[in-house]
């Protein structure tokens, strides 16, 4: 079987459903630095391994939308900004966190939290389509709300696919503009088919350095 597509050759063997499959083998032909031309050139030759035909327009789209969203979101860490939603990059929001805790006194933990706001896997019409644009205005979306609840200096980024956060000052005031928040986000849930996950708010604590809130950021970005 081709590379990183080994995976998808034994779900077809086996019978089984294989577009998740084919995404996870998209994501990682992305990380490879592959093109979109060697995902597809491997797909294919994968279907006709095993099944004599080319791969259906369903698997292809699976495929290259993994493929896509995983070069388009390694191209958003290199800026400061989102192209898609206009808000902070993770990379930047990675950068001020270094930021506070350089200028921290020795050993003390930044006053500072993320407030992290969360769609539901699943509930996303792009999950279905294959759309990234559909969901990057759904993060815009909140990313507005949450610039409305914290309207002073706060760092408000993208972290992954489906997450906004905020670099907020952890002060007496903070659990109130969550609140606020949390009112405000109640529209962005209306819009949710029936049944959806709840959107999820919290407030993060930062750890004690530098190298474990970039660890931190790493996890809140793949969850």
């Amino acid at each position: 079987m081709p590379h990183r597509f080994e995976a998808v050759g034994e779900t077809l063997i086996s019978g089984s459903d294989v577009l998740d499959v084919c995404s996870v083998a998209g994501q990682d032909m992305a990380r490879d630095g592959a093109s979109v031309e060697e995902t597809l050139d491997g797909l294919r030759a994968t279907w006709r391994q095993v099944r004599g035909t080319d791969p259906s327009y369903e698997v292809v789209t699976a495929t290259v939308s993994a493929w896509s969203e995983t070069t388009l979101g390694y191209l958003h860490q290199l800026s400061c900004d989102d192209p898609l939603t206009g808000l902070a990059s993770q990379a930047h929001l990675r950068s001020r966190l270094s930021e506070i805790y350089r200028l921290a006194p020795d050993g003390a933990v930044p006053e500072h939290a993320l407030v992290v706001c969360a769609m539901p896997l699943g509930d996303d019409p792009s999950e279905e389509s294959g759309d990234h644009f559909t969901r990057a205005m759904r993060v815009a979306r909140i990313g507005e709300l949450a610039r409305t609840a914290f309207a002073r200096d706060e760092t408000i980024a993208r972290v992954g696919m489906h997450r906004v956060a905020v670099l907020a000052r952890r002060d007496d005031v903070l659990a109130r503009r969550v609140r606020v928040l949390r009112t405000l986000l109640d529209g962005v849930e209306a819009e949710a088919p029936p049944g959806a996950s709840p959107l999820r708010v919290w407030i993060e604590g930062l750890p004690t350095s530098d190298a474990s809130a970039g660890m931190l950021l790493d996890e809140l970005a793949r969850s």
